[in-house]
């Protein structure tokens, strides 16, 4: 099963802050928007196994 989710990036004081809308913590910035690219995908994946870890 593949996951779909809503990235929003904005550029905010210098940095660039990112969040997926459906998934609530997951958020981050980077200096660049391809640092903050990659960050939000991490984040992402540790919220989705944070989650799996909890609800089993």
């Amino acid at each position: 099963m593949e996951n779909h989710f809503t990235a929003v990036f904005e550029k905010q004081e210098g940095w660039w802050v990112g969040y997926v809308e459906e998934l609530p913590g997951a958020n981050t910035q980077g200096e660049t928007l391809d640092e903050a690219r990659e960050n939000l995908k991490e984040a992402v994946e540790m919220v989705l196994e944070a989650n799996r870890v909890l609800n089993s």
